[in-house]
């Protein structure tokens, strides 16, 4: 166990004033900046409520700027405050947005502290790992998800800071020392008990609230298998299966989907773990690369009107084949969008993109679907890829394993 006289050690030094130095100034309401007139702009393509929502709430997490006026701090009250903490701010972000920090910075060499670039202007939450920082990000980014009504509207913005590869007890106790000046949140995922315990202490001792998110899971499975766990990092020089099969057959997944993309190298879909099928624009592509991540190899056959789908396809085990449909109108949308990123002006849109065209094509593959009923067919209007490849690999292994509860795996 690391002893709390290391904790010590690192405690912020107390501030000294000086006769000159001027006094802290109070903190102050957040500040609107006066909103100049706005220029006419071009109609914009409607989207249904919910998918604009997503879209805004994503935004603002991942530190776009959105279209609209934000309520920032006023540039003198930032920097008396940033100076008061002690916080250096990184002077690169003008829009307001928040940014991502990798990982600390050394000043002065490789024997200066560790300092961190950090932006005003919200409630901090600090992830630190001493991996790549996956799990911490996803678990953040999955409970901010539970607040999007207060975030698309500003009223509790969030700047988040991951911190990857931090498997040393100093840079622990700089991050926790930042985190106490800018009263940010911590959430970690050490494997090592004795810094996850030394980062618990801390916190403790400097009043930062904090939650392990790794080590109460890590010992319930512990109890349940009646084993210890190994206390290391996943990519951790000891460990042996760092690069281990599993690791290589993603990347053969990978490569084996990006050369069956767009129905390319039909004789090669008896090799494929799941084949999507679907018309243009429902999310094939996307879909395949984020399963292709995760280990599985991905093929897809687009659905055009009139043009007939490979023979391979209705060779193939169906088990493995999966259909995807959209919202006649949110195809349309999305069409549209593609078309003009494409540069075609209102007038040279094509029958791609037009209504009439669009429920063709699709009552197209509905007939295609209803031919082979055990291809299932999932809905993916107003659903994020993540969302999607649930059902899909849901139903894959309910499928593969023979699921007891059928009904179930029927919800999609």
């Amino acid at each position: 166990m690391i002893s709390l006289s290391i904790i010590q050690r690192h405690s912020p030094a107390p501030s000294i004033s000086s006769p000159n130095q001027s006094k802290p100034i109070p903190s102050s309401p957040l500040v609107s900046q006066p909103s100049s007139p706005r220029e006419p702009k071009a109609d914009r393509i409607k989207t249904s409520p919910q998918l604009n929502r997503w879209s805004r709430a994503r935004a603002i997490r991942s530190g776009r700027k959105l279209d609209r006026p934000i309520q920032q701090l006023s540039a003198e009250v930032q920097n008396s405050a940033n100076s008061a903490l002690g916080i250096i701010v990184k002077d690169d972000n003008t829009d307001g947005t928040e940014f991502q920090t990798s990982s600390p910075r050394k000043e002065g060499g490789s024997n200066g502290r560790f300092v961190t670039d950090v932006a005003a202007g919200g409630k901090a939450i600090y992830m630190v790992s001493d991996g790549t920082g996956w799990t911490a990000e996803h678990l953040v980014q999955a409970a901010l998800g539970q607040f999007d009504y207060c975030l698309v509207d500003r009223v509790c913005p969030v700047n988040t800071h991951l911190f990857s590869g931090i498997d040393d007890v100093e840079p622990l106790m700089e991050i926790i020392k930042q985190a106490a000046k800018e009263g940010a949140m911590l959430v970690y995922t050490l494997a090592d008990p004795s810094i996850a315990e030394t980062a618990r202490q801390a916190c403790e001792l400097w009043g930062v609230t904090c939650t392990d998110a790794l080590s109460p899971v890590t010992e319930a499975i512990a109890s349940h298998l009646g084993v210890s766990p190994s206390g290391l990092p996943r990519w951790a020089p000891g460990r042996e299966n760092s690069l281990s099969e599993e690791y290589f057959r993603r990347i053969e997944a990978i490569e084996f989907t990006i050369k069956q993309d767009d129905g390319a190298l039909p004789q090669n879909l008896t090799k494929a773990d799941i084949i999507l099928t679907g018309v243009s624009r429902t999310g094939k592509t996307p879909l395949s690369i984020y399963l292709s991540q995760k280990g599985y190899k991905v093929a897809n056959v687009p659905i055009v009107m009139d043009v007939k789908l490979p023979r391979s396809l209705f060779e193939v085990d169906p088990e493995k084949v999966f259909a995807l449909t959209i919202n006649p109108v949110v195809l349309q949308t999305i069409r549209k969008a593609r078309a003009k990123s494409l540069g075609f002006e209102d007038e040279n849109w094509s029958s791609y993109s037009e209504m009439d065209h669009v429920k063709a094509e699709l009552e197209f593959s509905r007939n295609i679907f209803q031919q082979n009923p055990i291809w299932p067919v999932i809905e993916v209007s107003g659903k994020a890829i993540e969302e999607t490849a649930a059902i899909v690999l849901r139903l894959y292994h309910d499928r593969k394993n023979r699921c007891s509860m059928p009904r179930i795996s029927k919800r999609y």
